[in-house]
C-alpha cells in the first residue's frame, strides 16, 4: 500500500527526520529542502546503489566529479543559453506566475482569472558573478545538468584511461534550475541532485544501446522496491524532444500527485561532443550542432581498424535523486490498521538504519555496555548505520524504527547477560527469535545479502 496523498509522506518525513523545508525558522524558501538524519542516509544509500550498479558492477564505465560553476562558453555551445527556457505566464489579477503547461482553459490556477499575459521564454539557469567586482562581464552559471562537464572532460578521460566506445562516464552531483513554480514536495525543486550516465557508442549502434539502457534502468528501479507495474514507459513525441535528442523514453511513475517522470533515457546523438569539438567540418555530424569557434579540442575517436575519426553518439540515462527518494518512500509507505502501525517497507540496502540495539532498561550499566559491544561488532561489518536506543521503552522504539524503515531491532535483556543471546524482531512480520551473540554477525550479514 502506497501513500494515499502527498500529505502522508510530508508528515512522516518531517516527524521522523527525513526531509525539512529549508530555512524553515525564517519562513522557508520555496523549492528548497534539507535532508535530515534519516533522509541523508536514505539518499546516500540510493546514490550508492546507483553507483554500484552503474560503475562497480560494470567494466565499461568510469566516474567523474566535476565543478558546479560552469563556463558560459560551455553552456553557449551546448545550446542551453538559447534553449533552456520554460514558457512563463503572468496573471494580471493576482500577480501569480505559472508555466504555460499549468494553465487550463485559459484560467489562472490560483484565482481563476482569464486576465493572463501571453507566454514568454524564461531562462531557467542561475547566473553568479565571478571575481571581486560584479560588473556583468565575468560570470558563470550554476550547472543546470551534470552532463556538460562530462562532455568537456571526454578527452581527459579518454587520454587517462585509454577507453574506446562503447563505454560510459558516470556522475552524481548537484544541479540547479530556477523553476517558475516548484511544487509537489521534493518532486520539482530548484536545487537537486542528478544521477547521470553518458554512454558513448559508435554511430549506427545507438538504437540498440538505447533499448538496452531503458531495460537496465527499469530493472534497477524494480530492485529499489519500486513496483514494476507502477512504472510506465513513455516515448517522447518528436515535437516535444529536447534540442539535442534523437529519441527519448521517459520512465514514468505513479507518484501521489499523479503519473510523472522518474527518469529519462535519451539518445543525444553526437550533438554534445560535436558542439564542443574543433574543426567540425572534418566530421560528418548531426546537422543541429552549431559551429564551435572557441574550443581547441577534438572530441573524437579514431577507429583503429579503418583509421577514420568519428564523434561518438551518446545514450543518457538521467535520474533525479530527490524524485527517486520520493518514489522509494511512496512505495515503502505502509499502514497496517490491524496492528495500528505505520511502517516503511524499504529494501534493506536502502534503510537509513540497518539495525537498532535496544537495552531493556535505560542506563543499566551492564545492558548498555553489551548493547554497545553488539553495535560495534555489527557496525564493523560495514553494511550501514547501526544505533543504540538507550531509552528503555521497547514499544515506542519498535514503532519509531518501523516508521523509519529499520529492518531489525535487537533487544538486550537480562537473559542476554546470562546466556549471551538477544531477541531479534523483524520489521515486516514483527516475528521475534532468539539468536546467540556468537551467531549475530552471520545472521546480520546474511540478512543483507542481495
Amino acid at each position: 500500500m502506497t501513500a494515499t496523498n502527498m500529505d502522508d509522506l510530508v508528515s512522516l518525513c518531517k516527524r521522523r527526520g527525513f526531509i525539512f523545508p529549508s530555512n524553515d525558522i525564517y519562513g522557508g524558501m520555496k523549492g528548497l529542502y534539507d535532508f535530515g538524519p534519516m533522509g541523508v542516509e536514505l539518499k546516500m544509500n540510493l546514490k550508492n546503489s546507483w553507483w554500484k550498479s552503474i560503475v562497480y558492477e560494470r567494466d565499461d564505465v568510469e566516474g567523474l566529479d566535476s565543478t558546479i560553476l560552469t563556463s558560459p562558453l560551455v553552456l553557449n555551445h551546448s545550446g542551453h543559453e538559447d534553449t533552456f527556457t520554460d514558457p512563463l505566464v503572468d496573471c494580471r489579477n493576482c500577480k501569480s506566475r505559472w508555466r504555460e503547461d499549468q494553465i487550463e482553459n485559459g484560467e489562472c490556477p490560483s484565482c481563476n482569472s482569464n486576465d493572463l499575459t501571453d507566454s514568454r521564454p524564461f531562462n531557467l539557469m542561475f547566473k553568479t558573478a565571478i571575481g571581486p567586482v560584479d560588473d556583468g562581464t565575468s560570470y558563470a552559471y550554476l550547472r543546470p545538468e551534470t552532463a556538460q562537464q562530462i562532455f568537456v572532460n571526454f578527452r581527459n578521460i579518454i587520454d587517462s584511461t585509454s577507453r574506446t566506445p562503447p563505454f560510459g562516464i558516470a556522475q552524481i552531483g548537484k544541479a540547479f534550475r530556477n523553476e517558475i513554480t516548484p511544487r509537489n514536495f521534493i518532486f520539482r525543486v530548484r536545487e537537486f541532485e542528478q544521477m547521470e550516465l553518458e554512454f558513448f557508442v559508435k554511430p549506427g549502434s545507438d538504437d540498440d544501446w538505447h533499448k538496452y539502457w531503458v531495460e537496465k534502468r527499469l530493472e534497477w528501479w524494480s530492485k529499489q522496491g519500486v513496483n514494476s507495474q507502477k512504472l510506465k514507459l513513455l516515448e517522447v513525441k518528436k515535437q516535444e524532444l529536447s534540442h539535442y535528442s534523437k529519441a527519448t523514453f521517459d520512465i514514468m511513475y505513479e507518484f501521489p500527485h499523479g503519473l510523472e517522470e522518474l527518469e529519462g533515457v535519451a539518445n543525444r546523438t553526437d550533438f554534445d561532443l560535436g558542439s564542443h569539438t574543433k574543426n567540425q567540418k572534418d566530421f560528418k555530424i548531426n546537422s543541429k550542432v552549431k559551429e564551435n569557434k572557441d574550443s581547441t579540442t577534438k572530441l573524437a575517436i579514431q577507429d583503429l581498424e579503418t583509421k577514420e575519426w568519428f564523434i561518438p553518439f551518446v545514450i543518457e540515462p538521467s535520474a533525479g535523486v530527490e524524485r527517486g527518494v520520493l518514489a522509494v518512500l511512496n512505495e515503502a509507505y505502509t499502514v497496517e490498521e490491524s496492528n495500528n502501525r505505520t511502517l516503511l517497507k524499504l529494501k534493506s540496502h536502502l534503510s537509513p538504519i540497518k539495525a537498532a540495539i535496544i537495552p531493556l532498561k535505560r542506563n543499566n550499566h551492564d545492558l548498555v555496555n553489551l548493547a554497545n559491544k553488539v553495535k560495534s561488532g555489527l557496525q564493523s561489518l560495514g553494511l550501514g548505520r547501526v544505533m543504540v536506543e538507550n531509552t528503555g521503552n521497547i514499544g515506542k522504539n519498535y514503532r519509531r524504527h518501523d516508521e523509519i524503515g529499520t529492518p531489525m531491532c535487537l533487544t538486550i535483556d537480562f537473559e542476554s547477560l546470562e546466556n549471551q543471546s538477544v531477541t531479534i524482531r523483524d520489521r515486516d512480520t514483527m516475528k521475534q527469535e532468539r539468536v546467540s551473540l556468537s551467531e549475530i554477525g552471520n545472521y546480520y550479514s546474511n540478512y543483507f545479502k542481495d
